[in-house]
Order: C-alpha cells, then sequence, then structure tokens
C-alpha cells in the first residue's frame, strides 16, 4: 500500500479551489450562487475525530501488544489496513472539499459586508479548516500503522518496503 504524499493532496486542494473560485464566479454572474451548508465543516469535524480516536486507539493496543502486558488485546493486520485506507480515501475527498470550499470562500471575501455571505465565507473558512483535520488524522493513522521495516544480522536494511 502507498503511502499518502502531501504533494498529491496539495495538488487536489488548489486545484478544486481554482476550479470552485471560478465556477463561483461564473454562477454569481449567471444566478444565486449555492449556499454552503452548515453541515460541511460539522461533517469533517466528525470525520477526523473518527479517525484520531481510532488512531488513538490502535495506538494503545499497538503499545500494550509490542510491551507483552497481560489480558492485551490484539490488533488484526486486515483492522488496521482498513482502517488506514479508510484513512487515506477520507484525506483525498477532504482534500478535494477543503479546496472546493476555499475556493468559494476566496470568492466570497470580495462580499464579507454582506452578512449573509459574510456568514457563507465563514462556513467554508471553518469547512477547510476541518478538512485540513482529517488530512492530519490521516497521516497520523498512517503513521500508526505502519510496520517497522526489517532489518538483518548487520543492521542493513532487508529490503523489505514499508506497508501498512
Amino acid at each position: 500500500m502507498k503511502q499518502l504524499r502531501i504533494r498529491t493532496l496539495a495538488g487536489l486542494f488548489v486545484v478544486a479551489g481554482v476550479l470552485s473560485w471560478a465556477t463561483a464566479r461564473l454562477w454569481d454572474s449567471l444566478g444565486t450562487l449555492p449556499r454552503v451548508p452548515l453541515a460541511a465543516p460539522i461533517v469533517l469535524a466528525a470525520i477526523a475525530v473518527v479517525l484520531l480516536a481510532t488512531a488513538l486507539s490502535l495506538r494503545s493496543r499497538l503499545r500494550a501488544q509490542r510491551e507483552r502486558r497481560p489480558g492485551a488485546k490484539g490488533v488484526e493486520p486486515l483492522m488496521a489496513a482498513r482502517a488506514v485506507v479508510f484513512g487515506q480515501a477520507s484525506a483525498l475527498v477532504a482534500a478535494l472539499v477543503a479546496g472546493m470550499y476555499a475556493g468559494t470562500g476566496a470568492f466570497l471575501l470580495e462580499y464579507l459586508d454582506i452578512p449573509a455571505r459574510r456568514d457563507q465565507a465563514i462556513y467554508a473558512g471553518l469547512s477547510v479548516v476541518a478538512g485540513i483535520a482529517v488530512i492530519a488524522a490521516a497521516f497520523f493513522m498512517e503513521r500508526v500503522c505502519k510496520l517497522p521495516e526489517d532489518t538483518d544480522e548487520d543492521g542493513q536494511n532487508g529490503g523489505a518496503a514499508p506497508a501498512a
């Protein structure tokens, strides 16, 4: 399984932001710009909390397993792999959604004197922050579930690729 790359996520964010900004300008010139839902930052924040809670749970279970504590519940490799895949998928979607709301928010910055548009800009900004939290939680999940690299007797890397 390949690791997340910040360049890929940043590229998705920028492309989605530029397209969203251009679409918002066009849509506003043709009619009424769709509203930024209040639920957007709430849902993204909930996903970030779920990812973080899962990563913390896995980390404590892995630590207990490593220290051979009596009664420690082990972590099945398939469960850890599923958690990492969920984190990676969430990070990719969060990069797109946060970019979309960043572009919309950038467009709305011109209209902060209108109370309704100001509220929409705030919701868009909170969505971007929550999207970044999802990405950070996904990176943390990946770090928690990463297997240590194999080494041979000489301390040299045995050629094993890092897995999740």
